[in-house]
């Protein structure tokens, strides 16, 4: 059996033959590679925020704040790669623009599927991927699943905290939704930090996660903006003005809510 070399554990050999730009502009190689690169971090996310669900559905929370920590790195290195994309300038990119067709990171699977995990679902993305059965069945079954919340939420309720039933048998397939009477559970973590100090802890980490995926957002945006202005999006969104609407989304919004009731 032959040694196993760095490059064949890592399956080099397909991975480098993976970067085909179609238009032959010498900058479309980086567009490709950012793109690449950011998908296999979305990998990487995705599998620690689903290992955080299984965590917390086991009542491990320690277990599950050290996949949201590696999250949160992972988040830092996604938004920090748009500087590298933005050094992409109009007219270059203008020059290789038609070459992506119809194609547009708004259809990325791995980009919805974090949000569904992190609780943002909507079950007509679905259609999206109709013709794509590895992305369809990995979006439907995660429509299908509790989101990250869901399983905080319910972890919270089996420590004797105060969810309200409604929130704890919702349907998991819709997406979480503001609920001013969920503000109270939170209200003796943040009034009394030291008894709940792990779950203090927890409900920090889920807003730092929250605040890194709005910057990354945000630096999508300019990102989008000083490359193609107020033109719509390859695949017929309505690029930057899409990207401005999804920044006022929050995933945990009682957890903003209850620091508003302290002091």
């Amino acid at each position: 059996m032959p040694e196993l070399t760095y490059g064949g554990y890592l399956h080099l050999d397909e991975l480098l033959a993976a970067q085909r730009p179609r238009s032959g502009h010498p900058d479309e190689l980086l567009f490709v590679i950012a793109h690449q690169t950011s998908e296999l971090w979305l990998r990487l996310v995705l599998h620690e925020l689903r290992r955080a669900c299984e965590a917390l559905a086991a009542d491990e929370l320690r277990p599950a704040l050290k996949n949201l920590a590696r999250v949160k790195h992972v988040q830092r290195v996604l938004t920090d790669q748009w500087a590298v994309l933005a050094t992409l300038t109009p007219s270059e990119y203008a020059q290789f623009r038609a070459a992506l067709g119809t194609s547009s990171g708004f259809q990325s699977d791995q980009y919805r599927a974090v949000e569904f995990v992190l609780g943002r679902k909507d079950e007509g993305m679905l259609a999206m991927f109709a013709a794509d059965p590895r992305a369809h069945d990995l979006l439907a079954g995660l429509l299908d699943r509790p989101s990250l919340y869901d399983e905080f939420l319910r972890h919270l309720a089996r420590r004797g905290l105060p969810v309200p039933e409604g929130v704890l048998h919702r349907d998991v397939r819709e997406p979480h939704t503001f609920t001013p009477e969920l503000v109270a559970a939170f209200r003796p973590v943040y009034t009394d930090p030291h008894t709940w100090w792990d779950v203090y802890e927890a409900c920090e980490e889920l807003v730092d996660l929250e605040e890194n995926f709005q910057l990354w957002r945000f630096r999508h945006l300019k990102t989008v903006e000083r490359t193609i202005g107020a033109h719509r999006g390859t695949g017929g969104s309505s690029g930057a003005e899409f990207l401005r609407r999804v920044l006022a989304h929050s995933f945990f919004p009682e957890l903003y809510a209850v620091r508003s009731e302290l002091g």
